[in-house]
């Protein structure tokens, strides 16, 4: 569960600086996209929209625009708004999609005005970096369109569960406390409902879920941190994270000896996907 706050300017500009290295390093992320966009098109089918009906997307956490092209593609009529909170990534996305209509914006989705309504709200691997669910998707909800559809996806917390337990290991041996572990904590499926009927009254939506583990292999653990580091998704959370260099190197020791196989090791990505439909 988590229970830290996310340092916005930190979180920034992690992001901004590793705009141009994302793409080689988001695997993960760009699978769970295309998962994404497979239940938005369940969800509204596209050959059912064409003009004069204007059918309004808001994307949050756009990133380099991985989903956003494919947004463009498959809702070819749509108005696509897409924000998010690292003018780096803009910068790329802006790149990728030239001279196609997509109004980008820079800005906190948890802090800026939200004008007009949308039929779909859609982000992908960024709800974990809020530090006001309930009240975000309050706000989101409430610009939702007449039977409009809120979908995201988010990790949860079987996620990097080999390194956790290798960095619960190293604690051990070093008869430190379990009170710290390295990157972000985040919510189950049953703690997302939690916070969803907390913002939302239940006569008001339906909610769906769905869940998937995948796996990546990286050559090291090494080279899995540094991929995380390459994607900007370093732990974020206010406050102090200092870790001992010791404890870190039993940990990637622990990490290498437990789950190497055939020459790699893997790291466990939980993702959640959260389907919001107003009644």
């Amino acid at each position: 569960m988590i229970t830290a706050g996310i340092d916005k300017r930190l979180l920034q500009k992690r992001f901004s600086q590793n705009a141009k290295t994302y793409d080689q390093y988001a695997n993960v992320q760009k699978t769970m996209a295309g998962k994404l966009m497979d239940l938005a098109l369940r969800a509204f089918p596209a050959t059912g929209f064409h003009p004069p009906r204007e059918f309004r997307i808001l994307e949050i956490g756009c990133g380099t625009g991985f989903l956003t092209s494919q947004l463009l593609r498959h809702f070819p009529n749509a108005s696509i708004t897409a924000v998010d909170l690292a003018p780096g990534m803009i910068e790329i996305a802006k790149q990728r999609i030239a001279g196609e209509s997509v109004d980008f914006r820079v800005g906190d989705i948890e802090e800026m005005d939200l004008d007009g309504t949308y039929d779909l709200i859609i982000s992908n691997a960024t709800f974990q970096w809020f530090n006001q669910l309930p009240l975000t998707v309050k706000r989101l909800f409430d610009v939702l369109g007449q039977q409009g559809v809120l979908l995201f996806s988010t990790f949860g917390p079987r996620t990097f569960e080999e390194l956790h337990a290798s960095f619960e290991l190293a604690q051990q041996r070093f008869g430190l406390p379990d009170q710290e572990r390295p990157g972000q904590s985040f919510y189950s499926s049953s703690e997302l409902k939690k916070r969803v009927a907390d913002a939302l009254d239940p006569s008001d939506y339906q909610i769906e879920h769905s869940e998937s583990l995948e796996v990546e292999r990286f050559h090291s653990v090494r080279d899995f941190l540094t991929s995380v580091k390459k994607i900007g998704a370093s732990n974020s959370n206010a406050g102090p994270h200092c870790q001992r260099p010791g404890v870190m190197k039993a940990m990637i020791a622990i990490y290498d000896r437990q789950y190497r196989e055939e020459d790699t090791i893997p790291a466990t990505y939980h993702a959640i996907f959260i389907k919001i439909g107003k009644l």
